[in-house]
């Protein structure tokens, strides 16, 4: 992710798989910065809070005690300054309804986190080189 070093935002509740998305990032040697909240309210918070740098990705975690993931997308996605940040649901849920309701909120990607950690890095590796390519000039 090269997006001019704007930070990745993670929305995510459990402190083990932020640490593993940390990990990640710092192995594939991402220079973004990383912003960590733990559920969706206090991500609207922080993406309302203008001394943040908007993010040029958001790392969703589906399932959250306060607001879930599903509840932030309704709201995140009817704030017209914000709705076009991507945003890639991350989540351990198998729930069918969680993946269409979060395509059908505009999600850019749904990505089942795996238990293995290799298995995570590979899927950063694929986010990473997603948007090292959207970012190439044509």
């Amino acid at each position: 992710m090269r997006v001019k070093n704007k930070p990745i935002l993670l929305i995510e509740d459990d402190s083990v798989d932020a640490m593993t998305v940390r990990r990640a990032i710092k192995e594939l040697h991402v220079n973004n910065p990383l912003a960590h909240v733990e559920n969706g309210e206090e991500a609207l918070a922080y993406l309302r809070d203008n001394s943040h740098e908007r993010p040029c990705l958001i790392l969703l975690d589906i399932n959250m005690p306060v607001m879930t993931g599903i509840e932030f997308l309704q709201v995140f996605k009817n704030i017209p300054e914000l709705k076009c940040i991507p945003v890639v649901a991350l989540t351990t849920s198998d729930e069918q309804q969680d993946k269409v309701e979060s395509f059908e909120l505009g999600v850019a990607g749904y990505m089942r986190k795996p238990v293995e950690y290799n298995h995570f890095v590979d899927i950063m590796r694929t986010i990473d080189a997603y948007w090292t390519i959207s970012e190439s000039p044509l």
